[in-house]
């Protein structure tokens, strides 16, 4: 089987799975309570005026319909339009995705950069004191509630000792890397002690090995055996892990997004529910889910590239 056929096989139940994205946001959001057309709104209204605002929204017309023309309207790359905002849903999406996907690619190689030397020290030393040590640590982290890490990281880190923004994303490449550091910092440890426990228990599978003991009678160093022989065999799995908490990552961006101020789509979409903005609910819904079955596709794409194996059974 060829890359090509791989795409195939894993592209040809997009439409199914967008289908089924699209009727089963449609359905939560149209059966939570509250109106639209209120919200949008004061309190002081006349019937003629809220009726007609209805209208507008579509919302006076049968489920059936509704659903019909939202359906209709995103075949056609047309997402809707967010009255509350006064946009379209496809420039909102536009202008706050990429920021929410600068920090989740951040938060992936802060993760890495601690995760990778943790799981090696781990794995070299399992059942001593730096292994113990680690999972201590790796325990803590995956204890304390994400949104607890991000508001001790701004109370401190920020407000007392301003060594950080307090919130916002920056301006430009550099300028996210600055303010999006606690933030990225933040996520990266709600699936550190997943990544580190996950890459420990493949890198000392493959140290059991004979090929990595045969290498170690040949007398090879040990930062070549690790390059060479233990990185290179553990780097598929590895991929599975980071990949798979990567859709992760996307959800929990809602939160850590909420908590530093930062105009992503993860905190768009927390003002959306709370404002009932229908038609930006739905538009982000569906983009969520397009990202996460990007990556699931990217992760099958790169494995295959570093184990040419799977594609004889894919």
């Amino acid at each position: 089987m060829t890359l090509g056929s791989l795409v195939w096989r894993r592209a040809r139940h997009l439409p199914i799975v967008l289908l089924g994205v699209i009727l089963v946001t449609f359905a939560l959001v149209h059966l939570t309570p509250g109106d639209p057309a209120r919200a949008l709104l004061t309190q002081k209204v006349t019937p003629q005026i809220l009726a007609q605002v209805r209208h507008q929204l579509g919302e006076d017309k049968p489920l059936v319909v509704q659903f019909g023309t939202y359906a209709a309207h995103v075949v056609r790359g047309d997402l809707g339009y967010s009255y509350r905002l006064g946009e379209s849903v496809n420039s909102v999406i536009a202008a706050r995705l990429p920021v929410t996907l600068y920090l989740v690619v951040y938060a992936c190689l802060l993760a890495l950069l601690m995760g990778v030397p943790l799981a090696v020290i781990a794995a070299t030393h399992v059942g001593g004191l730096p292994d113990k040590v680690t999972r201590v640590i790796l325990m803590a982290s995956l204890a304390v509630p994400t949104f607890w890490i991000g508001v001790l990281f701004v109370k401190y880190l920020s407000l007392d000792a301003g060594i950080f923004p307090v919130g916002g994303e920056g301006q430009g490449f550099f300028g996210h890397a600055g303010h999006l550091f606690l933030p990225a910092l933040t996520l990266s440890l709600t699936f550190l002690s997943v990544l580190v426990r996950s890459l420990r228990a493949v890198l000392i599978d493959v140290l059991g090995h004979d090929y990595t003991a045969f290498a170690r009678l040949k007398g090879i160093s040990r930062r070549q055996l690790y390059t060479s022989h233990v990185m290179r065999n553990a780097l598929p799995p590895a991929v599975t892990i980071l990949g798979l908490n990567m859709s992760y990552l996307l959800g929990a961006s809602v939160v850590v997004e909420s908590v530093f101020a930062i105009n992503g789509i993860g905190n768009t979409l927390v003002s959306a529910v709370i404002s009932r903005d229908y038609q930006l609910v739905q538009g982000l819904a569906l983009v969520f889910a397009l990202l996460v079955l990007a990556i699931t596709l990217l992760v099958d794409l790169i494995q295959a590239l570093l184990d040419p194996r799977r594609l004889a059974v894919a």
